[in-house]
């Protein structure tokens, strides 16, 4: 089996069956993707131009990866597509996750007008535009602040193949063919099923995560660039209409967790009780409105704890508190 070698030359912003493939592909080959983080080099453009402070340290390591604006719709930077030779519609793409490399260093933001769970409820709290760096060089954590450390598992955000519907579509929603999917537990090990739509289904992937809790509840994760390797496979007939995965992982490694709940109606309004709780935790801790809400959207988990109560469900806010290196 070959292995391919994709780099940012081949960045798309849409999902499009009419884009020309970057790379043909066998079943059964394996490619690297070097792929952009979601703001297409904006945070590091901010750096640059003095509007965002960062770390001395971290300076000149996002200063590099400050390139011009992508052309095109606004989107996710999107690395591809791959052709794979001998898909077919009603095959499914079999892809292994075989690793992901995030750079030296990511981001996670927050703003009041944005699209995160709580943003509309908490601008009405005063809350401000903040965009935290992370330094990702241990490559096992990253340290929020002094005390907080939180670990990282990363994963692809968007990984996914082309729609059989005419396009341009937007990268942000995700599909019955994959996309904007956000599951965090597609970490390298995992093995990932995508409905083909179109011959030669056009895989493309990127918006890499270093961290992020189930919720992705500030509206993004630990954002950052990296590499993305995986080998991938042509399966007949398979039968499948929406994205099925195999996974190493459930989630969190802490040893324990303290939960918040929320219960109401409407699962969203459920969700917002419990964050806010939380939010309130990490607060009386010393945390800042924003520094919290970011830090919730890197490492805290929401689950639905139980529908059969309808028309009341409750949803759980995990916070994990091995990322507390005291107390």
């Amino acid at each position: 089996m070959t292995r391919y070698h994709l780099t940012l030359d081949a960045l798309h912003t849409v999902w499009d069956h009419a884009l020309p493939p970057a790379l043909t592909v066998a079943s059964g080959d394996t490619v690297t993707l070097d792929t952009l983080d979601a703001s297409g080099g904006g945070v590091a453009r901010r750096v640059a131009s003095g509007e965002l402070s960062a770390p001395d340290d971290l300076r000149a390591l996002i200063l590099a990866d400050a390139r011009d604006p992508l052309s095109g719709p606004r989107g996710h930077p999107l690395t591809g597509p791959l052709f794979v030779d001998g898909a077919q519609p009603g095959d499914a793409l079999r892809i292994e996750i075989l690793d992901v490399r995030t750079a030296a260093w990511g981001w996670t933001g927050c703003r009041p007008d944005g699209i995160g769970l709580l943003d509309a409820a908490l601008a009405a709290e005063g809350l401000r535009p903040h965009t935290h760096l992370w330094d990702l060089r241990a490559g096992t954590h990253a340290d929020f602040r002094p005390g907080i450390r939180v670990p990282l598992a990363p994963f692809p955000g968007v990984i996914g193949v082309a729609p059989a519907a005419p396009g341009p579509h937007p990268t942000a929603p995700p599909r019955h063919v994959g996309g904007n999917m956000d599951v965090r537990q597609l970490v390298a090990g995992s093995t990932l099923w995508l409905p083909v739509e179109v011959p030669g289904a056009l895989l493309s992937a990127g918006d890499l995560h270093a961290a992020q809790g189930d919720g992705e509840v500030s509206g993004t994760g630990i954002e950052t660039s990296g590499q993305l390797t995986l080998r991938v496979h042509v399966e007949r007939d398979a039968g499948i209409t929406t994205p099925e995965f195999t996974t190493p992982t459930g989630g969190g490694q802490s040893r324990q967790w303290h939960a918040t709940t929320g219960h109401h109606p409407d699962l969203m309004d459920a969700a917002r009780i419990a964050l806010r709780a939380t939010l309130r935790r990490l607060q009386a801790r010393g945390l800042s409105l924003e520094d919290a809400y970011v830090l919730a959207s890197a490492c805290v988990d929401l689950k639905i704890s139980q529908i059969v109560d309808a028309p009341h469900y409750t949803v759980s806010a995990f916070l994990p508190l091995d990322i507390f290196l005291e107390g």
